[in-house]
């Protein structure tokens, strides 16, 4: 799973554009969570879509990293009902 990067979509249109160029939101609910693959050249940045297709740009990367959670999911354990299950499903097929 490395190289696998979990990002929140989140609910709400305001977003704030930090340093680096993510869309960061303060206090907004998560709707859902997906699984991109890494940007190409770094670690802990989402690349532009989604498992399922989503684009990434508003989404939050989550400071969860299924390769460092032995026997653990791709997304959080607690946030199992928020999983995307187009992310899931391609989790599962790789």
């Amino acid at each position: 799973m490395s190289g696998i990067i979990v990002v929140h979509e989140l609910d709400g249109a305001v977003r704030a554009r930090t340093a680096r160029g993510t869309a960061r939101a303060v206090g907004e609910a998560v709707r859902r969570v997906h699984a991109a693959p890494a940007a190409p050249g770094t670690t802990t940045e989402p690349g532009p879509r989604t498992l399922c297709g989503r684009d990434t740009f508003a989404m939050e990367a989550v400071p969860w990293k299924p390769s460092e959670q032995a026997g653990s999911p791709w997304y959080p354990p607690d946030e199992a009902d928020l999983a995307c299950p187009a992310c899931n499903a391609a989790m599962d097929d790789g």
